[in-house]
């Protein structure tokens, strides 16, 4: 097991329960799916005129996910501050990566209309068949991908 979580697995399960009782209070008190792709784009219609970012439904919503987007962010100030700073935060891969990255799960959460924590969390608590199929798709891309550059030598 040490192998799997070198840095032990309390933690790990620790942020799993706080974002699925977050997700769970706001679907439950509000009606409100708490999904990382739609505050983004709710964000970006605080700030720009283009018709995808006019849609009501994101500027409708834009109040409480910027308030969702500090809590976020908030969250990890806190935790870096209790965990005594960055150690084991930063990451060896190079920027260029984790913008192409970034790029690529933006254009799937674009085109599968949501995202791992909308269609994983939310999607599938709630049995929409549209998620899981979501989520299955997210899966078996990461593991050809991740099997992939293995095999190419793209990881340790």
């Amino acid at each position: 097991m040490d192998a799997l979580f070198p840095n032990g697995w309390v933690h790990y399960l620790a942020g799993g329960l706080l974002l699925g009782v977050g997700v769970s209070l706001l679907f439950v008190l509000t009606g409100w799916i708490g999904g990382m792709s739609t505050l983004f784009s709710s964000t970006w219609s605080w700030f720009s005129r283009a018709p995808g970012f006019a849609d009501a439904r994101l500027t409708g919503s834009r109040v409480w996910r910027t308030w969702y987007a500090l809590g976020l962010i908030g969250g990890g100030a806190l935790y870096l501050a209790f965990a005594g700073g960055a150690a084991g935060v930063l990451t060896a891969v190079p920027w260029w990566q984790l913008l192409i990255g970034g790029f690529i799960a933006g254009f799937g959460a674009r085109l599968s209309n949501g995202c791992t924590a909308g269609h994983g969390i939310c999607g599938m608590a709630s049995l929409q068949l549209p998620s899981l199929v979501a989520v299955l798709t997210f899966l078996a891309t990461a593991m050809i991908t991740a099997n992939l550059l293995a095999s190419l030598g793209g990881t340790k």
